[in-house]
């Protein structure tokens, strides 16, 4: 059973990413504040999860969250600010579009880039420890799953529908054979450095 909160009296976001270490697509962050006093034992960290379970989950947490919201940062700001900085401006962005302002944030993994002046605490592997973190992590990975799938529809050799965009064997073969398309990451190494040179036309 994972914790409600860090602190009881306040009102706690928990903050989560998905997509951090992909070859292709946008990375997709969280921010989910739950009432007080929820109890969910069916939530956990969304690897652990089944994705039926996980499915299943977004509705509830999305019908029952105090407030949450999810946002994205583009390939081409991946490329432009790095991997890091772009999944916590993701998470920024999450938390600018919350409609209840919460007073303090619980942060999946080692480093966070300030949100204002709002406290904070990062959590190494938060999402199997509190519930609002790991809420958020459901929710991050459901949306950008969604969202991998859509792309899958255009470009559907590289198999994204299943590996999400995530660096498996058939997904390099399919980049070394067909070549590299806009929802790659350019600032990632795709192939062996022998092979990368020109898959973006450079």
């Amino acid at each position: 059973m994972l914790l409600p909160y860090l602190a009881p009296d306040r009102l706690e976001a928990g903050c989560d990413e998905a997509g951090r270490g992909c070859l292709a697509g946008p990375v997709f962050a969280a921010a989910v504040i739950l009432p007080p006093g929820y109890s969910n034992p069916a939530l956990n960290d969304s690897k652990k999860l089944k994705e039926a379970e996980r499915d299943a989950l977004r509705r509830t947490i999305e019908a029952e969250a105090l407030a949450w919201q999810v946002a994205s940062f583009s390939v081409a700001e991946i490329d432009r600010f790095n991997i890091f900085q772009s999944s916590y401006r993701a998470m920024h962005r999450a938390l600018d579009a919350l409609t209840t302002r919460p007073d303090f944030l619980l942060i999946d993994g080692k480093f966070f880039v300030p949100y204002g002046d709002a406290p904070y605490e990062c959590v190494i592997k938060g999402d199997g420890k509190f519930q609002s973190i790991a809420a958020a992590g459901i929710l991050a990975k459901t949306h950008r799953d969604e969202h991998m799938r859509r792309l899958d529809e255009q470009y559907p050799q590289y198999g994204w529908k299943t590996n999400a965009g995530y660096p498996t064997i058939a997904h390099r073969k399919a980049i070394e054979t067909y070549g590299a398309t806009e929802h790659h990451r350019k600032s990632f190494r795709l192939l062996k450095e022998g092979k990368q040179y020109s898959l973006f036309g450079e």
